[in-house]
């Protein structure tokens, strides 16, 4: 345990030189140092608020299923390491990166079967929408480059991908006049058990047969529309696009970076719907919180459409592209998920979800409760006061990060039944302050 000077040495350092997400320079809040994690507990340098361990609601943005120090995804990580912690992937491959794209492509839906491997969740939409692009431009049909989306949307922080976010929600307004100018439909109706609304089935097929000419591609979030606004939606809505995207030339993307890898159910929530889009792209929880890496997934139609063009490479090549340490872990990640009953996990969590939370829909200030998987969420009818809604969970021994209107959990699949419920309570209570 670093000595108490120590401990407030790193904590000014971090406010004069440490950008956090979303936040100014220098910092105006302080955050918690974390010395180390183990299971679904961060143990911190110092007690905060009579806390020295916190169960972790979050699991690291979504990214840490499996907890933390996990003595098989260690393995893979020491392991590799003693091979080859990294080499180019221009002119070189590896088999850790290989292995890892025969099973993405065993596991995803049909008909994906062309890999590539991303940085991060938000570079893999940005290969995404590129894939898309250029197919159409390698097919001669140029004009074809505008993107279809719905509002409520988040698909990351870079360029392109903040174009399909909500246009008017969060910080991406900032940027209105300098993205590209995409085309929003509304925010899908609530419900992940409704029906499909006939009106606003009617406003997505006649946005994308308008649109057709100039579309490349509709890009959504499939069943849960995530830091958005977690909100969830009918799967119909996912035929609906399916079968207007077939119907006007149009490709389809799903971003699966949040949902998938069993985070809803099935192990990727287009599965509700029964259908597969063009190219779908996934993260977070595919390197069990380990390293990062993402990856965008396509049919062998777009894959060849790209390479019959006058460009007949997809341009697109980061430095760290393939990673052997990321990708021997999110093997291991995934033989992990595989090797267990992840629709039961997750159907466990659920239960707890749902009962932890029901009496969260009393309480006032709060407008709605819903649960659908691994995600619990407490809307509140009002913006969140995050400091204290922050103090009140970590109080309750649990770490939450509320954002927007939302008090929200995503835990770690390994969440046992007695942590699940100090999370919920946690949620109440932060619910209550914020």
């Amino acid at each position: 345990m670093p000595e108490p000077g120590r401990v407030r040495e790193l904590l000014d350092l971090d406010r004069r030189h440490v950008w956090h997400p979303y936040g100014p320079m220098p910092g105006r809040t302080e955050p918690l140092l974390v010395e180390s994690a183990s299971g679904v507990r961060l143990r911190l340098a110092e007690e905060a608020y009579g806390r020295r361990e916190l169960v972790d609601g979050m699991a690291s943005w979504w990214s840490a299923v499996h907890g933390y120090n996990h003595p098989v995804l260690n393995e893979a990580v020491t392991g590799q390491l003693g091979r080859m912690s990294h080499v180019m992937f221009g002119g070189l491959t590896h088999e850790p990166a290989v292995r890892l794209a025969e099973r993405l492509v065993a596991v995803t839906p049909e008909p994906l079967r062309h890999v590539f491997l991303a940085d991060s969740g938000s570079v893999s939409v940005e290969v995404a929408l590129k894939m898309c692009l250029q197919y159409w431009r390698s097919a001669g049909k140029p004009a074809k480059r505008r993107l279809l989306t719905w509002r409520g949307g988040y698909h990351g922080d870079t360029w392109h991908p903040m174009s399909v976010c909500d246009p008017d929600g969060g910080m991406h307004a900032l940027w209105s006049g300098a993205l590209p100018r995409q085309v929003f439909a509304d925010v899908p109706p609530s419900g992940f058990g409704a029906e499909v609304d006939p009106a606003y089935e009617r406003q997505l097929r006649d946005m994308v047969a308008r649109h057709a000419d100039e579309a490349a591609a509709v890009v959504v979030e499939p069943v849960v529309q995530n830091a958005g606004g977690m909100r969830f939606h009918s799967p119909g809505y996912l035929r609906v696009l399916r079968e207007a995207c077939d119907e006007h030339g149009v490709l389809l993307v799903f971003d699966e970076i949040a949902t998938g890898f069993g985070r809803t159910g099935p192990l990727f929530a287009a599965e509700h719907a029964g259908v597969a889009p063009d190219v779908m792209c996934v993260g977070k929880a595919l390197t069990g919180g380990y390293l990062t890496m993402a990856a965008a997934l396509c049919t062998t139609r777009v894959a060849e459409g790209i390479s019959r063009g006058e460009v007949p490479v997809l341009a697109h090549g980061p430095t760290f592209m393939g990673n052997p340490l990321s990708a021997a872990v999110a093997n291991a990640s995934i033989d992990l998920l595989l090797g267990q009953d992840l629709a039961g996990t997750v159907e466990r969590i659920e239960s707890g979800l749902r009962e932890g939370l029901a009496e969260a829909a009393g309480l006032p200030g709060v407008r709605d409760v819903r649960v659908l998987g691994a995600i619990g969420v407490v809307q509140l009818d009002h913006p969140v006061d995050m400091a204290a809604a922050t103090r009140a969970a970590v109080r309750a021994g649990v770490w939450l990060r509320p954002f927007g209107d939302l008090v929200y959990t995503m835990p770690p699949y390994v969440t046992d039944d007695d942590d699940l419920a100090l999370i919920c309570a946690a949620m109440r209570d932060a619910a209550l302050a914020g």
